[in-house]
C-alpha cells in the first residue's frame, strides 16, 4: 500500500518537494517518475540520495538497462511517466532517490522521491502483535462441524488462500492449517466461491482444543497480504431434550 503527500526539503538538497512512498520488507514498491513530451525519447534513470550532480554516475537502473536483481524499469511514453520498480525490500532501502531524465544541455532534470521501508507488514493494528481491528464470532459444538466464511476482494480471485491458528500474520502462511493449493486433510477442507468473492473453511470432530483465534489469508504478490480475523468457541456437547410421556 502507498501513500503519497508532498514533502518540503531542506536547503542544498533537490527538489523543492518530494513524493513520499512507503512499503514493507520483503514486499515490492513501483515509484512513478513523471516527465515533459519532449524527453520521450531521453534516457531515464534512478540514483540515491540528493545530489543531482552525481546521479548519472550513481545510477541503479537506466532506461538503456532496464532490468538487474532488484530493480526493473518500464517507461510509458504515452502517458509520460516511466517506473521504476524495487523487489525484495529491507529496510536498508529506505531514503532518498532522485528520478533523472537525461537531456542534451546537460542540464538533466530530476524528481525526488522519499522511500520508506518499515518492518513486516500487519495490516490492521489493535493490540501489540494482533491482527485485526475486528473479528467475527463463531461457535458450534464437540463432535460437529464448523464453516468459517472468508470474503475476499475481486482482484483475489486467482490469489491463493489460507487460514491458520492465532493471530500473526508475519507467520500465518508458513503455519497454515489448509491452503487452496491442498483443499483437503484429515479435518479441514477448503472452497473457493470466486462468483461470491469468499472462501469457505469447514473443520469438522471438532473439540474444544479448536477454540481459539484464527487467521483467513490471501496471498498477493506484492507481499502484503490481506487478512480477516475470526473467533472460534467450540462447546461441549450439544444437550439434546426428550419428552416422557406416560
Amino acid at each position: 500500500m502507498c501513500f503519497l503527500y508532498l514533502l518540503l526539503m531542506s536547503e542544498n538538497t533537490c527538489c523543492r518537494s518530494s513524493t513520499k512512498v512507503q512499503s514493507y520488507e520483503g514486499g515490492s514498491v513501483s515509484i512513478s517518475c513523471p516527465y515533459e513530451s519532449l524527453d520521450q525519447n531521453n534516457m531515464k534513470y534512478i540514483c540515491r540520495g540528493n545530489q543531482p550532480s552525481s546521479c548519472l554516475q550513481q545510477a541503479l537502473i537506466t532506461s538503456n538497462n532496464r532490468q538487474n536483481t532488484q530493480f526493473s524499469l518500464t517507461d510509458d511514453k504515452v502517458s509520460r511517466k516511466f517506473t521504476v520498480t524495487i523487489t525484495s525490500l529491507t529496510q536498508k532501502d529506505s531514503g532518498s532517490y532522485l528520478c533523472g531524465v537525461q537531456r542534451n544541455t546537460g542540464l538533466d532534470v530530476f524528481s525526488a522521491v522519499d522511500l520508506e521501508v518499515r518492518g513486516e507488514s500487519i495490516i490492521i493494528i489493535i493490540s501489540e502483535n494482533t491482527c485485526c481491528d475486528s473479528s467475527t464470532k463463531v461457535q458450534s459444538y464437540e463432535g460437529g462441524s464448523v464453516s468459517i466464511c472468508c470474503p475476499y476482494e475481486s482482484q483475489d480471485q486467482n490469489n491463493m488462500k489460507y487460514i491458520c491458528r492465532g493471530n500473526q500474520p508475519s507467520s500465518c502462511l508458513q503455519q497454515a492449517l489448509i491452503t487452496s493449493n491442498n483443499r483437503q486433510n484429515t479435518q479441514f477442507s477448503l472452497t473457493d466461491d470466486k462468483e461470491s468473492r469468499k472462501f469457505t473453511v469447514t473443520i469438522t470432530s471438532l473439540t474444544q482444543k479448536d477454540s481459539g483465534s484464527y487467521l483467513c489469508g490471501v496471498k498477493r504478490n506484492t507481499g502484503l497480504n490481506d487478512f480477516s480475523a475470526v473467533d472460534l468457541e467450540v462447546r461441549g456437547e450439544r444437550s439434546q431434550i426428550y419428552l416422557i410421556t406416560h
